[in-house]
């Protein structure tokens, strides 16, 4: 320790420039890291999905879940595997233990499903690699004078292709709309004037929705390939396919029905109102981030393609509107982060230009706030720790210039000794050397105070952890402050002889204080009735103090699960959350309703129809009615649509 303090005071501008540095260093980290507004607590899953349409929820646990369940069984590492069963649709959730690898699990799930053999064709898929937090952008497709086949088309085959070719987005999901066919609605009494039977029709249709590789022709000096195409573009081509040929007369699939587009059983719709606009029947996309990414970093780049799909990517009228946009929650928690950052280091600034009554002191110990923060992005950039608001509102300013304010004073109690006499280097090494070792140990042991948090598990260690390493990391950029950055400051500022500013007020506290520490000392018993009191008063307040796990996290927007009769039709679950979203539209706080029925074509949920899940987006609180929370509005639209 006496040899570092040494070099610090000797090599001082050295040290200056290294701290520079780092600061800088500190603003590019800061820029890379991963921010979100609070921690992703889920754990490694990975979900089999499997649709199956036209079975019973029975005939799909029986036949399609349990099978796989059993293939299931023994993975490596497996905590918890349960399933979710729908009409049409089998779910199998498996939760794996912490530490295990995410592409591993999913490799591992795969090489079992792979060798099971299902019924009807069915074939299982896997979730997309992300979590619960991973949902990060959702827009509507509005569309002057397009029908809804039309912007579904427009969705599936433009808009998702290209928002998936951006890295970090792990999948985007298509809601509502309809799924094109092209169908032909035969007529009976054509099969039977033409002898033709139903597998007939689809052996044609098979045999004639193909394109065939040839050879190569030469002629002359060139070469032409010869291929056959035969692949369905519109229903021209389908209603041209040849089914039977009697006495030299082709029988064409039109001459057997009425060929038309329809589209595949509808097992959800959306519908959106804001101020602009009111869609009953729409299409939305939903963008999925891939897990572990930055998702400031996917959202800049999911913004920049949609703001070129609006340019010039889309038909005329056709706008990507957002209405649900992760971006807005971490621009929030930034703001918060930064205010109470802000807030914080004035007040600390304020309290130290008080009691130490010299600018210059304040201002060199206030530094070491900014700089121990970004030691902590540094540290927190080169281990994968996110920032997010849980770990970076537990930094505690006090703590962090306590040993910055124990150095200074140490200096500037020399340069009172003898205001007009040079501080030597000699003296001034030795009074810090009273200190250093004190602060180090002091500090060492609020970040020891902080070890048990390592100790946790599953949700709990998600929380904590990240915020256990953040303080630990601004703690050890203070203590580098104090002990490294913070002498040779002190020592090149007040080494000359120089008028001491003596803090009234401070002198008169230090009075009081020493008059009431001697009447303690004389008599110490009278402490022990206050310890006592003070004592009894903590162990009530344990008792009757409320409890919880986490405070509140208020995400700005409200999000509404209506559960209606089992067995009720999707256009009856329609007609009511339009309804739903109409009321709900009327209150002043409120910018969109967004209203789900059934579940999305992945079927990522097992959800019936039903089920009506409802998203409402708010103002900002400061344009609200003086007075009025969140839990009044609440409040009254559970009145309203009780």
């Amino acid at each position: 320790m006496e040899r570092l303090i040494k070099y610090v005071l000797k090599r001082r501008g050295l040290i200056a420039v290294i701290f520079l540095v780092v600061s800088v260093f500190g603003i590019y980290s800061w820029t890379r890291l991963s921010i979100d507004a609070y921690p992703d607590i889920a754990d490694v899953t990975v979900q089999v999905v499997t649709q199956v349409p036209g079975l019973a929820a029975e005939e799909v646990e029986q036949q399609i879940s349990i099978p796989l369940e059993r293939a299931l069984n023994g993975l490596p590492s497996l905590n918890i595997m349960r399933s979710k069963n729908a009409f049409g649709l089998s779910i199998i959730i498996l939760v794996f233990q912490d530490g295990t690898e995410d592409y591993w699990a999913r490799q591992r799930v795969r090489e079992c499903i792979e060798g099971v053999d299902l019924p009807y064709g069915a074939e299982p898929e896997l979730n997309p690699l992300t979590s619960p937090t991973g949902e990060i952008y959702r827009y509507v497709l509005v569309g002057k004078g397009k029908s809804l086949r039309e912007l579904t088309e427009i969705n599936k085959w433009t808009v998702i292709p290209t928002l998936q070719q951006i890295q970090g987005v792990a999948a985007v999901s298509n809601y509502g709309g309809l799924t094109t066919q092209y169908q032909l609605e035969i007529d009976p009494q054509r099969l039977i004037e033409y002898d033709l039977s139903l597998s007939d029709i689809e052996d044609a249709l098979e045999n004639n929705n193909s394109n065939a590789g040839g050879s190569m022709i030469s002629m002359g000096e060139m070469s032409y390939v010869v291929r056959g195409v035969g692949l369905i573009h519109d229903l021209e081509d389908m209603g041209d396919i040849e089914v039977k040929n009697v006495d030299g007369i082709p029988v064409f699939l039109r001459d057997l029905g009425e060929l038309r587009y329809g589209n595949l059983e509808r097992k959800g719709i959306l519908g959106y109102i804001d101020n602009e606009v009111s869609i009953d029947d729409g299409v939305e996309g939903i963008v999925q981030m891939l897990r572990y990414q930055n998702p400031s970093e996917v959202l800049e780049k999911v913004h920049k393609v949609v703001e070129e799909l609006n340019r010039d990517g889309l038909p005329e009228g056709v706008e990507i509107r957002t209405f649900m946009d992760r971006t807005n929650l971490v621009g929030t928690t930034l703001r918060t982060v930064e205010h109470t950052l802000l807030f914080g280091m004035l007040l600390v600034i304020g309290i130290l230009l008080i009691f130490l009554g010299s600018p210059k002191s304040a201002l060199i110990v206030a530094a070491t706030i900014p700089i121990s923060l970004l030691v902590a992005f540094i540290l927190m950039h080169l281990t994968g720790i996110p920032a997010n608001l849980l770990s970076l509102g537990a930094i505690d300013f006090g703590i962090l210039v306590d040993g910055s304010i124990v150095m200074i004073e140490t200096i500037l109690k020399l340069r009172e000794e003898d205001p007009t006499k040079p501080l030597t280097g000699r003296e001034t090494l030795n009074r810090i050397m009273e200190v250093a070792k004190p602060i180090f140990f002091a500090t060492l042991i609020i970040i020891v105070a902080y070890m048990p948090l390592f100790a946790f598990e599953r949700i709990e260690k998600k929380l904590f952890t990240p915020m256990a390493f953040t303080v630990g990391y601004a703690l050890l950029g203070a203590l580098s402050v104090a002990l490294i950055l913070i002498p040779g400051l002190a020592y090149t500022i007040y080494r000359k002889p120089q008028k001491v500013y003596h803090n009234k007020v401070v002198t008169r506290l230090n009075t009081l204080y020493r008059i009431h520490t001697d009447r303690l000392l004389d008599t110490p018993k009278r402490i022990y009735a206050g310890i006592a009191v003070v004592l009894v008063a903590v162990i009530i307040m344990i008792i009757t103090v409320g409890k919880d796990f986490l405070p509140n996290l208020d995400e700005g927007g409200i999000w509404i699960q209506v559960q209606t009769p089992s067995g009720i039709s999707l256009e009856k679950s329609t007609k009511m959350a339009e309804e739903l979203r109409k009321k709900l539209k009327e209150f002043d706080e409120v910018t969109y309703v967004m209203t789900q029925e059934g579940r999305d074509d992945e079927g990522a949920e097992a959800f019936t129809s039903s089920h009506i899940e409802v998203c409402i987006g708010l103002k900002p609180y400061s344009q609200w009615k003086w007075g009025k929370s969140k839990d009044d509005l609440i409040a009254q639209m559970a009145d309203t649509i009780a």
